[in-house]
């Protein structure tokens, strides 16, 4: 599918660039309101939603926001078509920000500051920048609707032939389960649609001179497990090898052992669509980068890629264990006799949660499993959406209207969405918050991370193209 006129084009300049002033203090206002989870005290979110539902009643819309745990809120709105273009298109983000301590911080996280070309603060990129683009489109649609004469909570907007919903959900950062898990559940009417945009998508990377715009069709699962050992107790001046302590360490250095690359067909197609539009050496090392042999895949790995796109890179050819917490002891004196390790295991599309417990008892050995009880905290199913579809032929389409020289592909972030909750109503969702960054610009490295930001001219970048989506799909 080709875009021959893009609609945005029609938008007077002053019109869009009031439209790009307003998503950016939409972003600082939203940065400004700490809805951080987990919540202490609740409250943070609720007030995020009722924030957005005061700029759509703004907008001329009859927003709906749902309290279904006391301050964790998420807000819902609905834009019309003339229903002859089937199902709705869901504009999907979340409301919640994970915890930034201000130590190492060059700006205040909860500001909103504006410097040096970026805005500043937590949820700069993940993503409150995605939820302050949807909203600017969403606006700009409800204005064209009042222009026509139209009420945007009930009339149809010019052009639109299908419904454009929009939410903003709570709770996305622990799982999403007082978020778009209830309402998948409860009101499935704010999400069920043809097709869903959400975070993590077409934003740029520079290999060898090229923009790569990937655009996720899937995402890993994650399999969060508690895994207990147990050795014995005893005073500290006798040490013995059953030192609960002792046995974790072999139980944290067994599983921090990176397994074998097994591309998966997402990332078969990402490797080989990237590698067509790069010089001949260095798409012999892309190939090479995807190899099952691991000392071939961490050599090319090793003269392709900087260290923050070679770490990515290994994380989506594999499945991964990281073992992140550990609990044990009551005093220097005391060996312990039992140790807690809490481990983050992220599953590749074709992995299931027996598969990936089965592939922590391996890696244990049977000793080791003997002292040690494995629970399952929590789980999130991989997801894949297929790129043979008109929604997803149209972001690959308008991604080269607006960068002619980009090249957009199908991929995979390392890291899970609410994709999985709508996976359960067969929404296929897709990652599009299109950004065009300097090449220079370490954009994986924002998320969760110290000093996250976005360029003011990424957004200025990427609102139209979000909008020619929007209206290209739904006209």
């Amino acid at each position: 599918m080709s875009v021959s006129v893009r609609p945005s084009d029609a938008i007077a300049a002053e019109v869009i660039e009031r439209a790009q002033a307003g998503l950016v203090e939409t972003l600082r206002d939203l940065i400004r309101i700490q809805s951080i989870n987990p919540p202490d005290p609740p409250g943070g979110e609720l007030a995020a939603a009722n924030f957005i539902a005061d700029n759509l009643r703004d907008a001329g819309l009859e927003p709906e926001v749902a309290e279904p745990f006391p301050g964790r809120g998420s807000v819902g709105a609905r834009l019309r078509g003339d229903g002859t273009g089937g199902e709705p298109l869901l504009l999907l983000s979340h409301l919640d920000v994970v915890p930034a301590p201000p130590d190492g911080w060059t700006h205040d996280p909860f500001a909103g500051d504006v410097a040096d070309g970026y805005v500043w603060g937590r949820g700069a990129v993940d993503m409150k920048s995605t939820l302050a683009m949807q909203l600017a489109v969403v606006r700009l649609l409800a204005d064209e609707a009042r222009a026509a004469g139209r009420d945007p909570a009930s009339d149809p907007v010019p052009g639109l032939t299908r419904d454009i919903l929009f939410a903003a959900t709570a709770d996305e950062e622990a799982g999403g389960n007082a978020g778009i898990g209830w309402l998948v559940e409860n009101r499935p009417d704010w999400i069920q649609s043809a097709g869903a945009l959400t975070e993590c998508g077409a934003v740029s990377l520079t290999v060898g001179g090229r923009r790569l715009y990937p655009i996720q069709v899937a995402e890993k699962g994650y399999a969060v497990y508690r895994i207990v050992v147990h050795g014995a107790w005893g005073h500290g001046s006798m040490p013995r090898p059953d030192n609960a302590v002792v046995l974790a360490a072999q139980v944290v250095t067994r599983l921090a052992e990176p397994g074998p690359p097994r591309p998966t067909k997402v990332m078969a197609r990402f490797f080989e669509a990237a590698a067509a539009a790069l010089p001949a050496e260095q798409a012999r090392l892309l190939r090479a980068a995807a190899d099952a042999d691991p000392r071939a895949s961490e050599t090319a790995l090793g003269a392709l890629c900087d260290p923050m796109y070679a770490r990515v890179t290994r994380a989506l050819l594999r499945d991964t264990i990281s073992p992140d917490v550990i609990h044990a002891g009551l005093k220097y004196n005391v060996i312990p006799g039992e140790a807690e390790i809490v481990v983050d295991c992220r599953l590749l599309p074709d992995t299931t949660e027996p598969a990936m417990r089965d592939e922590i008892v391996r890696r244990l050995g049977p000793e080791l499993a003997a002292v040690c009880d494995i629970e399952l905290v929590i789980f999130g199913a991989p997801v894949e959406s297929t790129i043979d579809s008109p929604l997803y032929a149209l972001l690959e389409a308008t991604v080269r209207d607006h960068d002619p020289e980009g090249v957009p592909l199908p991929g995979m972030p390392p890291f899970a969405t609410d994709a999985k909750h709508l996976a359960r109503l067969g929404v296929p969702t897709y990652g599009f918050s299109p950004l065009r960054l300097e090449p220079e610009e370490r954009f994986l490295e924002r998320f969760h991370g110290i000093d996250e930001r976005v360029g003011l001219e990424a957004l200025r970048w990427g609102l139209p193209v979000l909008y020619d989506v929007t209206r290209g799909f739904c006209g």
